[in-house]
């Protein structure tokens, strides 16, 4: 049976282009579709550029929270999504959500969990001299940052080195680990995956 994947993604959509790309020959997920909560963002493009529907869903269109994850909800029943990757999605989902999709979101986030959960990963990570930093996928619970870490991939800390040089370092960890752990858990393998 073929998992049918819907990615959410807010901005230059590197990481839903990664796992689009991941999900062909005898992979067992493919990519159904991408939301948008945002009109005006490159991954709107380079989506319509891989093949796959794209519908964009902006927040600011709605009354508030419980209607434009209504109808997030709605387009994703649409596609008959059987699992959601959210990737550089700047939005936080509500308890009311997650709870309708359980065990079945996945989000990447740009540090070792459970150390720099919410913003500003990279630069925290500095601050606080930490030798090691990196990325985790985990699944989406109620609590930010909190769900059941499904991989995690590492690299050292230059202590010299800028927010934004860290962060991209971390994004080409990220490309390499999403796919991977895509891959296991449409398999139906949830064990933590560790990539160095």
């Amino acid at each position: 049976m073929t998992v049918r994947t819907a990615i959410l993604i807010s901005g230059s959509g590197s990481n839903m282009e990664t796992l689009v790309r991941s999900m062909t020959g005898d992979h067992p997920a493919r990519p159904v579709l991408v939301l948008c909560n945002r009109p005006d963002v490159a991954g709107i493009e380079r989506a319509a550029g891989l093949g796959v529907p794209v519908h964009v869903v902006d927040h600011r269109r709605f009354a508030d929270k419980a209607a434009f994850e209504a109808a997030l909800d709605a387009r994703l029943r649409d596609y008959q999504t059987d699992l959601v990757c959210l990737a550089g999605f700047m939005r936080i989902l509500s308890a009311g959500f997650v709870e309708k999709w359980p065990h079945r979101i996945l989000n990447i986030h740009p540090s070792l969990l459970p150390k720099f959960r919410g913003l500003d990963t990279h630069a925290r990570a500095l601050a606080a001299g930490e030798t090691e930093h990196g990325c985790t996928v985990h699944e989406v619970t109620p609590a930010l940052d909190d769900g059941p870490i499904l991989g995690q991939a590492r690299l050292a800390v230059d202590p010299d080195e800028t927010p934004e040089a860290l962060a991209h370092r971390v994004l080409e960890l990220e490309h390499r680990l999403y796919p991977a752990v895509l891959r296991r858990v449409a398999a139906g393998d949830r064990s933590p995956l560790q990539l160095d």
